[in-house]
């Protein structure tokens, strides 16, 4: 009897101790409230879109480290489509009470089989503890956080490139299936319907910053115009975007834009390719 009578209070006892955490987890204060807006309401599979997040930091914030915002897109049901985890510009623990940190990411949408409304979810964690912190925002689970819809279009809604000659074959990232890239050669074409209107080339790369003193000069052109010009200087995922009025596109019905690298190099081994720079993505937008 007297056993059972200790159990009794131990289990008690169990049971005021996890709902006094989870009082506690449950006041937790937010430390700052959250939004997210999208460039578009209405973005094609393959398309980059602008996002911008905003937090404004709680006049009582205290935040104790580092923190990435985790990004998950995710259809109606839950199923999760890709994300977008990130460090802030601002790390988390120079955020200010009352402060108010904007910043807008370009993200491309991968090629998944999915057309239909989306859900975007943001949160804060630490990528060594896997702490979350509250936010002020609609909470969908575990201070995950519903902050925006849009709608995913089918791809026949971009202009459509055809990658010409100066391109090797396609690879595919072993962590992640919806990363995929080409290396150019010396020189690469990629060709299009002109759209006959002003518009943006984008260009999504990463170098290979060690094989080369200097960064390698990247110039695009349409015929023998200079759209633009860059050096490749970043050995992380980096976008470029140039302006291309209706003139510069010309008046044939293909364009054909041309990517030049001043250097190459050979990987070496039984790799004997002639590599310029890795492209992730290249995106001609009409406006």
């Amino acid at each position: 009897m007297h056993n059972r009578f200790f159990v009794f209070l131990y289990a008690l006892a169990l049971t005021a101790s996890a709902a006094a955490c989870s009082s506690k987890t449950a006041s937790e204060p937010p430390v700052a409230a959250a939004t997210v807006t999208m460039g578009r309401d209405r973005v094609p599979i393959g398309s980059p879109v602008k996002v911008t997040y905003k937090f404004d930091v709680a006049p009582d914030a205290k935040i104790d480290g580092d923190y990435w915002v985790f990004v998950h897109v995710l259809e109606p049901d839950g199923e999760r489509l890709w994300g977008d985890d990130h460090q802030p510009p601002v790390p988390t623990s120079s955020w200010k009470p009352g402060q108010k940190v904007e910043y807008t990411r370009t993200v491309f949408v991968p090629n998944y089989p999915y057309i239909g409304p989306a859900i975007v979810r943001i949160g804060l964690y630490s990528p060594t503890t896997s702490k979350r912190l509250s936010l002020s925002a609609t909470e969908a689970s575990r201070k995950e956080y519903d902050v925006a819809k849009f709608e995913l279009q089918p791809q026949s809604e971009n202009i459509f490139l055809i990658y010409k000659e100066g391109w090797h074959p396609a690879e595919v990232s072993s962590d992640d299936p919806n990363t995929e890239w080409q290396w150019t050669k010396k020189s690469a074409t990629v060709s299009f319907k002109n759209p006959k209107k002003d518009g943006t080339v984008y260009l999504e790369y990463a170098a290979r910053i060690d094989k080369f003193s200097t960064p390698q000069q990247v110039t695009l052109r349409i015929g023998d115009q200079v759209i633009g010009s860059f050096p490749a200087s970043s050995k992380e995922k980096t976008l470029v975007t140039f302006p291309v009025t209706a003139a510069q596109f010309g008046t044939a019905d293909v364009v054909e834009l041309v990517v030049d690298v001043d250097r190459t190099f050979t990987p070496g081994g039984s790799d004997s390719r002639e590599l310029g720079i890795q492209v992730f993505h290249v995106y001609v937008d009409a406006k």
